[in-house]
């Protein structure tokens, strides 16, 4: 056998066993990694596992992963960028921050944007949902649902809040966002941007005079034992996006699609339905606990008091005047 034979045999050898060895290596999908910034006992975080759960056994195991809790994969916007990039696969996003990376989210974070927690299921689930579907694509994520995050209402030591001028003068902690602070300031209140952790020890020393948020975070922060006035305003009802990597979405074959847009609506009607249960739960716990609690049947006053705060955001955001107008006109 001559060397150049002896060479091309060679090569065609180790061809063959790199070809070999590459095989299995194409064939075993990677498990997928999806991100929570919620404790493992939270209706997200059960519906997060449940979502896996499902894709799983529906796939036959061609499909898994493993729900990161806590936020260990890093801080929400870090993980959104890593989504984008595919190299977390899923995960549940507010979209409050959400804006910052999509700016059509940041809709949904106008006061008084929704009427009511169905109401937004309504529209997340139809019109409004699919169209910041589609600005979220157009950023290298796919929304398979949208969670409940429940709607932040006004809490405070001085009296129910039943109209705007029950605001005027109350000096009310707020996030830390531009819109928020423009909310109270339209009904004559003084806004607070400040840590949440300072909100309880704020309240008992008068700095502030109440806060907003909803009643799961009101309960187990001890809130309602220095402001004992719950008025259910829901001004703000910020849903969270079951979302998915859209590089992870495009590798899967239709039918695995087909079974993790399944597995995306089912685990958002478990979320509501869990998140629902808890939310009941607080509620009972600050009645125990001496808060008085008003509902607000209507809300138009509120909402019309809110034409500042739209009109500098549509003057900041002329190309969403449409997509503003589909919530807000919606029934």
């Amino acid at each position: 056998m001559t060397f150049a034979k002896m060479i091309s045999k060679k090569t065609l050898t180790a061809a063959v066993a790199a070809a070999g060895m590459m095989v299995p290596l194409a064939a075993e999908a990677k498990d997928w990694r999806g991100w929570n910034i919620h404790v493992e006992d939270y209706p997200v975080s059960h519906g997060m596992e449940a979502f896996m759960a499902e894709v799983t056994e529906k796939t036959g195991g061609e499909l898994k992963g493993k729900v990161f809790h806590s936020g260990v994969l890093g801080s929400q916007p870090d993980a959104i960028e890593q989504l984008r990039l595919g190299i977390i696969d899923f995960g549940v996003f507010s979209l409050g921050p959400m804006g910052q990376a999509v700016p059509a989210t940041n809709v949904v974070s106008l006061p008084f944007i929704f009427k009511s927690v169905p109401q937004m299921y309504e529209i997340m689930d139809g019109e409004g949902g699919e169209a910041l579907g589609k600005a979220l694509e157009e950023k290298g994520i796919v929304a398979l649902g949208y969670y409940d995050a429940g709607a932040r209402s006004f809490y405070n030591s001085i009296k129910p809040i039943n109209a705007p001028a029950d605001v005027a003068g109350m000096k009310v902690r707020v996030m830390n966002n531009d819109l928020f602070v423009g909310m109270i300031e339209a009904m004559g209140g003084n806004a607070t941007p400040m840590a949440f952790a300072e909100v309880y020890q704020s309240i008992k020393t008068g700095v502030v005079d109440g806060a907003e948020n909803n009643p799961p975070s009101y309960e187990s922060t001890s809130h309602f034992e220095v402001a004992q006035y719950y008025s259910m305003s829901q001004h703000l009802i910020i849903p969270e996006c079951l979302c998915m990597a859209k590089k992870t979405f495009d590798a899967l074959t239709p039918e695995q699609q087909e079974v993790v847009r399944e597995a995306g609506r089912n685990s958002t009607a478990l979320q509501r339905d869990l998140w629902q249960k808890r939310e009941m739960a607080s509620m009972e716990i600050v009645k125990a606990g001496g808060v008085t609690v008003n509902e607000i049947a209507d809300k138009s006053a509120f909402q019309a008091a809110m034409a500042p705060v739209y009109e500098t955001f549509l003057a900041d955001n002329p190309d969403m005047v449409e997509l503003v107008d589909l919530f807000r006109n919606a029934e």
